[in-house]
């Protein structure tokens, strides 16, 4: 806003609306912040309405920033000067009343701002009013006034004719308690909280931003630009920092930073490795195996840190499929056929052994509270079970034999994707549907039919309410569907599709939002996930040998890591602790970690290999790590 010659404009809603401030407008106070005036500031004229000839940028919105900016991180004496020096002014003399306002609980000079503000009936002004006066409401309860807190709710906001779900919480609050009571059951801080503050931003939305610049304008600004430059950068593995950013320079990773080379090959397991699973403070991974046992892995956080043998788990009586780690990471759970086991990390010791399911138990999940954990089977059971392993709950016979299922962070949802069958499925003892097609290896189902083609197949994926165990949406594709996992924002599900997809779905609008292609997935168990500093890669194992990375929003293939031996692999996972590692097991009975290859150095190892003996001991047996061709791998 220009300072004119006039002191005041007639027509205060004009966007461009100004008034000329008075010398001690401008001028500094000689007390303020400590420092003495320096006396009237010339006013620069300057040519052109833009900051720059070849600019687009209005130079008086780019001034009212600046000023705006300066007086927010503490600089009053300079954004005075600023105003002075330019004739433009952050806000009028009006603006700022209703911002005092607001701000001291003048509620009713407020609302005779609003109109003086350009706020028109059509612009909401109504709306305006009701929060205004919620505010008004709520303070009055927060300090025992109940009669004026009733004469508020009567006669300003029930004549709003707003919304009835909206007044009828409001008056329930007048039963509250106390003013702690209170708080609790509004959401709200109380008056000497943050609440009028946050009234303030919720009335911007009403009020010309051209008369009240929203507030911290210039770093919304940089944030929106700094986001979009990260959206570009398709190896961003950075976290939000001013270390990693400056605004001196466009950002861009160092795709040196991005994790592509093989520091370590973890090489004990006798066997296929089917699975694996970090803990959730990132120092164990866990590792499950057609061998019949599990290893835990002690890995740590740090650069280039020792690797051991943390435990080797070898008391199942079948191949290992699934893993999951409690929430404090002191117990593992682990899966053989129908056989669930809890395992205590520290000591390697079995502490109970589960067999509630008629059919392999193909998905272990955790809920996010870490009060229990979730089965998921081929039976077509879901079942609930405490910390302690015993049955709390169950889904029941559901629509589908279950291949995997994961729980939404927000613990709101359960998403299971499996196959369905119009007959019933008959288990035997031995758990095996008679009807059920072949079974190849890692426990996946085949796309044969019986012979008399009674038996028709369709693939799903369901979501689940978590509260009313009730269907939410259900979406029948066309290709098996071999594993989910969710991202951190509870908002994406993404589920490995054979043949050769990987589908990205957004379960707020339950639609499909991306797919992934390039990795090769026909008749085997594929388990991808979610990966890097923001979960914006997705990484998956193929049944070429290779790992496949792609950027999650782009869906651009960034690199096809190549390193393991024949057969697929099988399973992908991202340290949880550490933006720069993952790791990847295989057919070829190894597990890969991938890391960066700046600033590589050899990782050492301590690992023991238990070789089982008659009767299920253990023998300890020593095995020297050899480096592999590439002189930046190591293996164990």
């Amino acid at each position: 806003m220009r300072l004119p010659e006039r002191e005041y404009d007639s027509n205060p809603t004009s966007p461009h609306f100004h008034h000329r401030a008075n010398s001690s407008s401008l001028s500094p106070s000689p007390k303020a912040n400590g420092h003495r005036s320096r006396g009237p500031v010339a006013k620069v004229e300057l040519p052109g309405a833009t900051i720059y000839d070849d600019s687009y940028i209005d130079r008086e919105e780019y001034i009212r920033l600046v000023i705006q900016s300066l007086r927010d991180i503490g600089y009053i004496e300079s954004a005075a000067t600023l105003e002075a020096e330019s004739g433009y002014v952050m806000e009028t003399s009006r603006v700022a009343d209703f911002r005092r306002c607001i701000l001291e609980g003048a509620w009713r000079e407020a609302e005779e701002a609003l109109e003086h503000l350009g706020v028109a009936e059509d612009d909401g002004l109504w709306e305006a009013k009701f929060l205004i006066s919620q505010q008004k409401y709520l303070e009055y309860l927060e300090t025992g006034k109940t009669t004026k807190a009733l004469h508020v709710l009567r006669n300003e906001l029930a004549p709003l004719h707003m919304d009835p779900e909206q007044l009828q919480p409001l008056s329930s609050l007048v039963m509250c308690s106390d003013a702690a009571d209170l708080r609790q059951k509004a959401g709200w801080d109380g008056a000497h909280g943050s609440s009028r503050r946050r009234l303030l931003v919720n009335l911007q939305s009403y009020i010309p931003s051209s008369l009240m610049i929203p507030p911290r304008r210039f770093v919304t600004l940089l944030d929106q630009a700094r986001l979009r430059q990260i959206s570009q950068c398709v190896y961003h593995n950075a976290p939000l920092t001013s270390r990693h950013f400056s605004l001196y320079a466009d950002h861009a990773c160092d795709t040196d930073l991005f994790p592509r080379i093989t520091t370590a090959i973890l090489q004990v397991h006798g066997d296929e490795v089917w699975s694996l699973e970090w803990s959730h403070n990132g120092k164990f991974l866990a590792s499950a195996s057609k061998d019949k046992s599990v290893i835990i892995w002690s890995v740590g956080l740090n650069r280039n840190p020792d690797i051991s043998l943390h435990q080797h788990l070898q008391d199942h009586p079948f191949a290992v499929g699934c893993l999951a780690w409690s929430l404090d990471d002191t117990i593992l759970l682990s899966s053989s056929e129908q056989y669930i086991k809890m395992w205590n990390t520290e000591t390697g010791i079995c502490i109970r052994t589960i067999e509630a399911h008629t059919e392999t138990v193909s998905a272990l999940a955790w809920v996010p509270d870490g009060s229990g954990f979730i089965s998921g089977s081929q039976d077509r059971k879901i079942n609930l079970w405490g910390s302690d392993g015993k049955l709390r709950d169950s889904w029941g016979i559901t629509a589908i034999r279950i291949t995997d299922l994961a729980v939404t962070p927000d613990f709101t949802r359960l998403v299971a994707v499996g196959e369905s069958a119009k007959d019933p499925v008959l288990p035997t003892p031995r758990g095996d549907s008679v009807t059920a097609p072949n079974t190849n290896r890692n426990g996946n189902n085949g796309n044969n039919p019986t012979p008399n083609g009674a038996r028709t197949q369709e693939h799903l994926m369901i979501v689940y309410d978590l509260t009313t165990k009730q269907p939410e949406l259900s979406v029948s594709l066309g290709g098996q569907l071999t594993s989910v996992k969710i991202s951190s924002d509870s908002q994406y599900a993404l589920v490995n599709h054979a043949p050769d997809e990987i589908h990205l779905w957004d379960l707020f609008t339950g639609r499909l939002a991306r797919k992934y292609t390039g990795q090769r997935q026909g008749r085997h168990i594929i388990r991808s996930c979610f990966g890097g500093v923001d979960g914006n890669f997705v990484v998956s194992g193929s049944e070429d040998g290779n790992v496949y990375i792609w950027h999650r929003d782009r869906a651009i293939l960034l690199d096809v890591l190549t390193g393991h031996g024949s057969g697929s692999v099988n399973s992908v996972a991202w340290n949880p602790r550490n933006a720069q590692m993952f790791a990847s097991c295989s057919d070829d009975f190894t597990i890969r970690l991938w890391e960066p290859s700046s600033g590589l150095a050899h990782r050492t190892a301590d690992v023991q290999s238990h070789e089982s003996e008659p009767g299920g001991k253990g023998k300890g047996k020593s095995r020297e790590p050899w480096v592999e061709d590439d002189p930046a791998s190591r293996s164990l």
